[in-house]
């Protein structure tokens, strides 16, 4: 007889079994248990986060998380993401914790969710109200052969991030990130939510994360970060005034150099659909397609 799953609040405490559960579900996604666990307990309050984990005879088989996308003007907008452990899908789990996401949002005040599933969790998205927008494609590359480095442009220079000021690193990737190709523009990111979501987040490894510096000002950067054996590229980006001089493409094979000299084996990565760019340069350095997801949306009745 199959014990029904019990539904609960995560706890820091959690983050160990989150983690291997999603390194299941998610091989190409590299996200430390602490990582999880700066997710539980470190949150904006106007976020109104809810993780939650759902048991089956003590163990943890799933995970789901919700909570108001802070990072936008647009009111109203949130995301919603539900996991489940390949050996106990099909039995309702997923229905129990998308119930309770979904009531949780509601009440906090959102209109709009969006969520990515994999090509075969289409379905039950769709019985539960999404329709699709864009595609996600996650690609990762074996560190033993990369191509040649370019050279490093004048005038530019490159550190790693252990190197530079924070201020510099937040106004580069807030500025970058007002061209990511998104449902709602993150154009609303405070320089002290920034600092403790990311800068202080413990995955991201700043001797491997690089920025090129055109003086005082980061003209471009990726952001590495770390579970063992494995890197993923949180997030590439040039500002405006610099793009055309390939920085994007020297910081990610610097930073890859690095990862591979520091014992990272794997790389992963994401790219939009409509990134052409990042996606050609991902290409060249060797990036193979490992999986798509489908961005979906849903507007929540009031």
């Amino acid at each position: 007889m199959t014990t029904r799953a019990v539904v609960r609040q995560a706890v820091a405490e959690d983050a160990e079994a989150v983690a291997a559960v999603r390194r299941v579900v998610y091989p190409y996604k590299a996200m430390s248990p602490a990582a999880i666990r700066h997710i539980i307990t470190v949150q904006s309050p106007g976020q109104r986060y809810l993780p939650l984990v759902a048991e089956r005879d003590g163990e943890i088989v799933a995970w789901g998380s919700a909570g108001l996308t802070v990072w936008t003007s647009e009111p109203g907008e949130s995301e919603v993401g539900v996991l489940v452990h390949p050996d106990h899908r099909k039995q309702g789990i997923g229905s129990q914790l998308a119930e309770r996401l979904h009531q949780h949002l509601t009440e906090v005040g959102a209109i709009r969710v969006r969520t990515f599933v994999h090509p075969d969790g289409l379905e039950f998205a769709r019985n539960l109200g999404y329709d699709g927008t864009r595609q996600m494609h996650f690609a990762g590359v074996e560190l033993t052969s990369l191509p040649e480095q370019p050279e490093t442009p004048a005038g530019i220079e490159v550190l790693t991030f252990d190197q530079v000021d924070p201020r510099a690193a937040y106004t580069a990737d807030t500025i970058a990130a007002l061209d990511e190709p998104t449902d709602s523009p993150m154009d609303s990111i405070e320089f002290d939510r920034w600092v403790e979501e990311i800068w202080n987040n413990p995955s991201l490894d700043r001797s491997l994360s690089v920025g090129a510096m055109a003086g005082d000002e980061m003209a471009s950067f990726t952001l590495v970060e770390t579970d063992g054996d494995r890197m993923w590229s949180g997030m590439t980006g040039t500002v405006p005034g610099h793009r055309g001089r390939g920085l994007a493409k020297l910081v990610k094979s610097v930073a890859l150099r690095r990862a591979a000299a520091a014992g990272i084996t794997a790389a992963f990565t994401s790219n939009d659909d409509e990134n052409g760019p990042m996606l050609a340069i991902n290409n060249w350095l060797g990036y193979r397609r490992v999986q798509t997801e489908l961005g979906l949306l849903k507007t929540l009745d009031s």
